[in-house]
């Protein structure tokens, strides 16, 4: 290696040669300097990300170095003719954290990414769509099974099946707006009771328009969730013996209101087309619940609203700290539980042509038996919307099966509290499980 030559702004080998650039022009065989290259640009201020720059003339190039390529190469770095300054400390600092992050950087790129065994894949998987699959089975058991085999698999069951839960869908659906903040809402069979009520008594006794009707029945499911929330949220009232005392006023009032009768006069044909007819096969009330299903689960999977829902359940003190409203949030999660259990109501109306002085009590635990069955699936340890349509599901078609095989009247609220029980503890050690993970 030479003395540094200042005449062309760069240092290089005897050969001619830099380690890292072209071949320049032939030196003098004395070792004196050699003319300047006018293609050499002025050197460039020498900087720690300063990239190499080659500028060509003819057959001849110049390279402009980077600190570290020079360093690697062994030739010194090019001199300006302008005096060098001292480096700053925060200079020196800054070029410290570039090397670090250097270093880090390759680090990094060298590690490979951790990722999830197969096996986990696979239980993550079976814990997603375990429920999924036990439907499935048990809809092929009831196929194959001799004693259900000519009625079950039809057409025509199969469309009674879908029209006859879509009241038990609907109020699962209910149930699970309030579940998601955390509380219980045991009056939401109650409320579909009392709507079905007054939509079926005001066109009976008041020869009511089908439009008011509907209106009535629906201001009186959310008048009772508004009534639920405030005891609740802002009375602090325990929601289990609140909304168990709400059904039980509303069951005397049912009474009261249909004088122990069922009511079945002057019910529009309209509505009770709605509730017999099909459309595309289907039938018509599915679509209702469909279009319900789908506005909750963009509300509580999509919006911050929903997001702040799941946040109180899990974790009221973290979310007041955060600033969610631990009291208008879940008011407005039992006043929803009761707009749908109005809808319900109504539903059931069109379905049964009339209403019953019943307390809604038999239609309350099969629905909550879906939703906690639903926070087994699809994201096991959470409530959610398509899980508690697969568990609906799931206990419509065992319900139904069980029916057609000819089992006694026992068999069925048997079946639906021991699937209550089942999925409550299921959809408990999952949602326990899952805050250990987190």
């Amino acid at each position: 290696m030479t003395s540094n030559d200042k005449g062309g702004g760069i240092t290089v080998p005897a050969d001619g040669a830099t380690a890292a650039g072209p071949k320049l022009a032939d030196r003098p065989a004395d070792g004196s300097p050699a003319a300047a290259d006018p293609a050499v640009t002025e050197p460039v201020a020498d900087s720690a990300d300063m990239e190499s720059e080659v500028t060509e003339s003819g057959d001849a190039q110049a390279l402009v170095a980077d600190p570290a390529v020079v360093a690697a190469t062994g030739a010194e770095a090019p001199e300006d003719d302008t005096p060098e300054e001292e480096p700053s400390a925060s200079t020196s600092e800054r070029s410290g954290l570039e090397e670090t992050d250097r270093e880090a950087a390759k680090s990094t790129a060298a590690t490979p990414t951790a990722r999830p065994g197969v096996s986990h894949v696979i239980v993550l998987a079976a814990e997603r769509y375990a429920l999924v699959g036990l439907l499935v089975a048990v809809a092929l058991f009831f196929c194959f099974l001799p004693a259900s085999s000519e009625t079950f698999p039809t057409a025509a069951n199969l469309r009674i099946l879908a029209a006859n839960q879509a009241v038990t869908l609907l109020l699962a659906l209910a149930a699970l707006i309030p579940l998601v903040a955390g509380h219980f809402d045991f009056s939401v069979g109650a409320s579909a009771a009392t709507a079905s009520v007054l939509c079926a008594g005001l066109m009976q006794n008041n020869h009511a328009p089908l439009a008011l009707a509907v209106v009535v029945a629906l201001a009186a499911g959310l008048g009772i969730g508004l009534v639920n929330g405030v005891a609740v949220a802002w009375l602090k009232m325990n929601a289990f013996v609140s909304t168990l005392a709400t059904a039980t006023v509303l069951g005397g009032f049912i009474q009261w209101y249909a004088h122990g009768q069922s009511i079945s006069n002057n019910i529009s044909t309209a509505l009770i087309d709605f509730g017999s007819t099909t459309w595309l096969g289907i039938p018509r009330p599915v679509f209702l619940v469909a279009l319900v299903a789908a506005a909750l689960w963009y509300v509580l999977g999509q919006t911050p609203y929903g997001r702040s829902l799941y946040a109180i359940g899990e974790n009221p003190r973290a979310a007041r700290l955060v600033g969610i409203s631990t009291r208008g949030y879940p008011l407005l999660a039992f006043a929803g539980a009761g707009l749908v259990a109005g809808i319900a109501g109504v539903v059931l109306t069109a379905r049964t042509a009339g209403a019953t002085a019943d307390n809604g009590t038999t239609m309350l635990f099969p629905a909550l038996a879906a939703v906690f069955l639903g926070a087994t699936a699809i994201r096991p340890g959470r409530f959610n919307v398509f899980g508690t349509v697969f568990g609906v599901a799931l206990v419509a078609v065992s319900v139904s099966g069980l029916t057609l095989a000819g089992t006694s009247d026992w068999v069925n609220p048997v079946f639906n509290g021991g699937a209550l029980a089942v999925a409550v503890g299921l959809s408990t050690y999952l949602r326990r499980r899952s805050g250990k993970a987190d």
